[in-house]
């Protein structure tokens, strides 16, 4: 990773560490979500800044985590077009793939009411077609019926940040590409930062930060990001303004 994010690399050094285990208090599965779009540059100033009050996830000496992801939906892109239309319950589905951690779980994400709550199994590996365990998982979860299949393939890179004291954790993405029958997307030029409370506390350092460099919260999902760099038939008009932004900031 050094070779990768040489300017962030060394700031990171001096973030205390903190493992996995030790982040069982700031979970969160059952949470707020606020996220922000920014450019890549603006990261070591943000970085100098941060590590005043949040500890650096430390996994097996890696403190930037590669990750992996395979996304589900319906066969007539049904999440995310609840996603696009707005609607207040709505799901994300996908097998994601934790490199460094070598563990691949099937996560389910249910947004309703402005809280984010997360539910997964543990899985071998990918399953570009989902065993019979995994796809009563998701009716399970999602609800009796509901057939899905592998949309597109998603990887990034990750610091993952967290503020004991008010039980916070920011993930910033960076790296991010999309690619699905030999296409792919890349967005290099940009972070996606995903601020994730108990509930939304706008006087957390990352909140104050975003508010100092007028930066507003953007509801852009990773999923939906790429789902409207590889299939330009699906409508977008929801979401052409944020695609404009992170166009912009390149």
């Amino acid at each position: 990773m050094q070779e990768k994010f040489p300017d962030i690399f060394d700031q990171l050094s001096s973030f205390h560490p903190i493992t996995l285990a030790d982040m069982d208090s700031v979970k969160l599965m059952n949470r707020t979500d606020t996220k922000f779009v920014f450019e890549r540059s603006l990261l070591p100033e943000l970085m100098e800044a941060l590590s005043k009050e949040y500890k650096v996830l430390n996994v097996n000496g890696n403190r930037i985590s590669a990750y992996k992801t395979l996304y589900f939906d319906t066969p007539k892109f049904k999440f995310y077009m609840n996603h696009h239309n707005g609607r207040e319950n709505r799901f994300k589905v996908r097998i994601r793939n934790y490199v460094e951690s070598d563990l691949f779980f099937l996560e389910i994400k249910n947004k309703k009411k402005g809280r984010t709550i997360k539910s997964r199994i543990r899985l071998d590996d990918f399953e570009m077609d989902l065993t019979n365990k995994s796809a009563n998982y998701v009716e399970e979860v999602v609800g009796s019926g509901t057939k899905v299949e592998a949309k597109l393939w998603n990887s990034f890179n990750r610091i993952t940040l967290v503020q004991e004291k008010i039980k916070e954790r920011l993930t910033l993405d960076l790296g991010l590409s999309f690619s699905w029958n030999e296409i792919e997307k890349r967005y290099d030029h940009i972070v996606i930062a995903e601020l994730k409370q108990e509930n939304v506390n706008r006087e957390s350092l990352f909140y104050s930060l975003m508010k100092k460099h007028e930066i507003r919260p953007s509801g852009m999902s990773k999923y939906c990001v790429g789902v409207i760099s590889l299939f330009a038939e699906l409508k977008y008009n929801v979401f052409k303004e944020k695609l404009l932004l992170i166009e912009k900031l390149g």
